[in-house]
């Protein structure tokens, strides 16, 4: 698996980006991993509602292909999309699911946080509130869009909107936790422990579940 570190970018050109390859690539592409942060954007879900984007405040609303309802991007949040062969693999969308939560589980037990997952609400979860959130689109029996991992960020505009569909959830990030947070040494350890879990095909009791959110 090939891990691309991509630096500050746009949304649309990476989505585009994202597209290009799933739509190209053959049965002997190598998978790979792209690292990123994103500028200030909101993303909206295939089948987001539009009551869950409250008020913006000058930030663009982007309509996206993914599953899950609306979250936001911005600089200080370490975004892995996940460029991945399902059918080669014989790896279905909901174990792709727990093994991306998995991978963040273990970041975080490296520095000695207790984090967990919701059978009922993908993504990743400090004392009940959320740190990682993962929304995933399976095109051709491969996958893109990802995982956001909240690291050293501008929380504000999480208030902006319902994340995730959900009006009481709260959002929380590494830096709540962990002083002097290394973000280039984050964006290494995390995209390390999401291809572990990944190549390990990590199972979860979660049999019934949601594919994003």
């Amino acid at each position: 698996m090939k891990i691309k570190y991509l630096g500050l970018q746009d949304f649309s050109t990476i989505w585009q980006a994202m597209h290009d390859f799933t739509l190209n690539r053959d049965e002997n592409t190598e998978d790979e991993l792209w690292v990123l942060q994103h500028t200030p954007v909101f993303t909206q879900g295939q089948a987001g509602k539009p009551e869950h984007i409250l008020n913006p405040h000058e930030i663009p609303v982007i309509a996206t292909d993914r599953g899950g309802q609306v979250t936001y991007h911005g600089p200080g949040q370490v975004v892995v999309y996940i460029l991945y062969d399902l059918k080669r693999a014989k790896m279905g969308i909901r174990q792709l699911v727990s093994s991306l939560e998995q991978g963040v589980i273990q970041l975080l037990a490296q520095y000695r946080i207790d984090a967990k997952n919701h059978c009922d609400r993908p993504g990743v979860y400090i004392q009940e509130k959320k740190i990682a959130s993962i929304g995933l689109r399976v095109k051709r029996g491969c996958s893109f869009h990802g995982v956001s991992f909240n690291v050293a960020m501008d929380l504000t505009p999480f208030t902006y909107i319902n994340p995730c569909g959900y009006a009481q959830l709260k959002m929380t990030q590494l830096s709540n936790f962990v002083q002097n947070v290394d973000i280039e040494k984050i964006q290494h350890n995390l995209a390390d422990a999401l291809a572990n879990c990944i190549r390990n095909n990590s199972k979860s009791s979660c049999a019934q579940r949601p594919p994003s959110g």
